[in-house]
């Protein structure tokens, strides 16, 4: 239930780490943590939808997973169509928008596809926006974001007093997150204390939450856990109060 009084993350963001060393210490293959790691998502878009949360994005798969075993990254593509359709008409129902950001260019073309047909389904929902991260890291985000504005530059030369003006909110348009607030929260599961490349520029006056839970026991109360962390914050963005 929303505590109205509460100071709550407007983008709460999670790192979803730890599936691999759940499955391991039952004696499983790390995609079986994979799996299981579906449900802690379920509970988590849950979780953001009664505590007042408007964005929850959730760190799927980086540029850097690219290089795991192959028939790891294939199992985990196909857990991904089979998820969006599994959970679709549920999120749809209860209202939540759901959005893929990352170098979708890597992605095959049947994902591309499911991903395509959920956000547009979902695309006039207001209750929460779910937003994976695919194929992402933050140094491509910001790379691909400087390739647009250079080639924007290149066809319009015009234009360089624009650029020569730009301030940080202006380049911010150019990143896949635009239209997206920054994350007020970034969680890491599993004990990890790292960004792993991942919002670099989005993250940069975030507070952070860390815990050793591994992401596949990540439900409520750990969710809870985190926005109640959040709400003990004193964000002064460098000023002083």
């Amino acid at each position: 239930m929303i505590n109205e009084t509460k100071k709550v993350p407007l983008h709460m963001s999670i790192i979803m780490d730890g599936n691999g060393r759940w499955a391991n210490e039952r004696g499983k293959e790390r995609v079986y943590g994979h799996f299981e790691g579906v449900s802690s998502v379920r509970a988590c878009v849950e979780a953001a939808v009664e505590n007042g949360v408007r964005y929850l994005s959730l760190f799927a798969f980086s540029e850097e997973n690219w290089n795991r075993p192959s028939d790891e990254v294939s199992t985990l593509m196909g857990l991904m169509v089979k998820a969006m359709a599994d959970e679709m008409d549920s999120l749809d129902r209860n209202g939540v928008r759901f959005m893929v950001l990352g170098n979708r260019e890597r992605l095959d073309p049947e994902l591309n596809a499911t991903i395509d047909a959920c956000m547009a389904r979902t695309s006039g929902n207001e209750v929460l926006t779910l937003i994976i991260f695919l194929s992402y890291s933050g140094k491509w985000d910001i790379l691909q974001a400087a390739k647009r504005l250079a080639l924007e530059l290149a066809e319009c030369p015009e234009k360089r007093e624009d650029v020569s003006n730009l301030d940080a909110d202006g380049f911010s348009r150019y990143l896949v997150t635009d239209g997206i607030p920054d994350p007020d929260l970034i969680v890491r599961t599993s004990g990890e204390y790292r960004l792993s490349n991942y919002l670099l520029w989005q993250g940069a006056y975030s507070e952070f939450y860390f815990t050793e839970t591994l992401w596949p026991d990540f439900r409520k109360e750990e969710f809870a856990k985190a926005v109640e962390s959040y709400a003990k914050r004193d964000r002064r963005y460098g000023k002083v109060k």
